[in-house]
């Protein structure tokens, strides 16, 4: 099992780019196999120490990671497909180009490259949540220039190998005792040299709004996360797309509150109905077993108080991952009427009269601790009067 990318660096979460590359040039100097004789357990470690520094030195990497953890970066696994090569990379970036050849070289830059991976953040209604949608998104990407079809070179023309670098897109130059290895400015270290295309400017790529058609899973919630695969920007000279990550969030319902996978909602209720018990009808989300009717019957005990909740089976939000429900919880809240006239008054008062204290039974319980209460207050007052007077 992977270990934990800051536990790997020994950093706190909290730390800044700052100093999570102190802490990274540190161990992978500590680390780096040629300065351990190339042994097995430097190597892991070094391999270990640079993919911790690649998820966390990157922003969206580091935020898959912080919410999903392994599995928002790498689907669950660890690094371990990450090869020497590109691990030297890394350190060759931090580092700087006069550790290259020192300690093993890099790739060279003009072969393919994967495209980057994207962030897209999509909000969507509680209802779009429960149902599932079809929604279309406009993502803006790089993709392959269609004047040039790619390749960066005007039409009419072909890229050149460069000469200063003879394709490598690397030259190096000695240094004392070392051979230092530098991006070649003849070529910015593609390899190639172009008459560059007007349309991209020789970049091969340009930008561009892409419509993508998204299914939204039943389900979803805060922070859920859907990843297409290879809709993310153009890869380079004929490298692979990367990847889109959508990241969902849910607005909030005027009605409705969601607790994992309950729905929440408060209902008035007439003192009358709260009092003789009866039914009334709560809203609840549009599904199949509605029939057209988004609503449920509720029936309400007598006697029932404000804050009372009755709990709807199975008219909650759908499980991700499986065929649960969870359920409509109902909270009552009991109106008390208003703007009554003379001969409701009336009424009132006479229907209060007829009340005893077994049909006010909090009100009862009430009375009897607040008595008590100003008993003790008056009883320790007593007391205080005597001792001052015997003083």
């Amino acid at each position: 099992m992977a270990r934990d990318y800051y536990e790997v660096l020994g950093v706190d979460r909290g730390i800044d780019a700052a100093g999570l590359k102190s802490a990274y040039r540190k161990l992978a100097m500590e680390h780096h196999p040629d300065r351990n004789g190339g042994s097995d357990d430097s190597m892991a470690r070094f391999k270990e120490i640079s993919e911790a520094y690649t998820v966390l030195s990157d922003d969206q990497k580091r935020a898959a990671y912080d919410r999903f953890g392994h599995a928002g970066v790498n689907g669950g696994g660890g690094g371990g497909q990450q090869g020497f090569h590109d691990v030297n990379d890394i350190f060759s970036q931090v580092f700087g180009d006069a550790f290259g050849d020192v300690f093993g070289g890099r790739r060279p830059s003009n072969g393919p490259r994967r495209g980057s991976d994207l962030r897209y953040d999509l909000e969507i209604t509680l209802e779009q949540a429960y149902q599932g949608a079809d929604v279309e998104i406009a993502v803006p990407t790089t993709a392959a220039c269609e004047t040039c079809e790619g390749s960066g070179a005007r039409p009419g023309t072909k890229p050149r190998t460069c000469s200063t670098c003879g394709g490598a897109g690397r030259v190096r130059q000695a240094n004392g005792f070392f051979q230092v290895e530098r991006t070649c400015p003849g070529c910015g270290g593609s390899g190639q040299n172009v008459d560059p295309c007007t349309t991209c400017q020789g970049h091969g790529q340009v930008r561009k709004t892409r419509k993508l058609a998204l299914k939204v899973p039943a389900g979803v919630d805060d922070g859920s996360r859907i990843r297409l695969s290879g809709e993310g920007d153009a890869g380079t000279r004929g490298g692979p797309r990367g990847d889109l990550y959508v990241f969902l969030s849910v607005t909030p319902h005027d009605l409705f509150e969601r607790d994992n996978l309950d729905l929440l909602v408060t209902v008035p209720v007439p003192m009358t109905v709260a009092a003789l018990g009866g039914e009334i009808e709560a809203p609840c989300l549009m599904s199949e077993a509605c029939d057209g009717q988004c609503k449920a019957p509720v029936t309400v005990p007598a006697g029932a108080q404000t804050g009372k909740t009755i709990r709807i089976r199975g008219k909650g939000m759908p499980h991700l991952n499986g065929r649960q429900r969870g359920d409509l919880v109902v909270e009552l809240f009991v109106e008390t009427p208003t703007d009554l006239t003379p001969r409701q008054k009336e009424l009132m008062q006479e229907l209060a009269a007829s009340f005893g204290d077994s049909q006010n039974p909090r009100n009862s319980s009430f009375a009897g601790k607040a008595k008590r209460f100003w008993a003790d207050i008056l009883g320790a007052e007593d007391a205080r009067t005597s001792r001052e007077n015997v003083q």
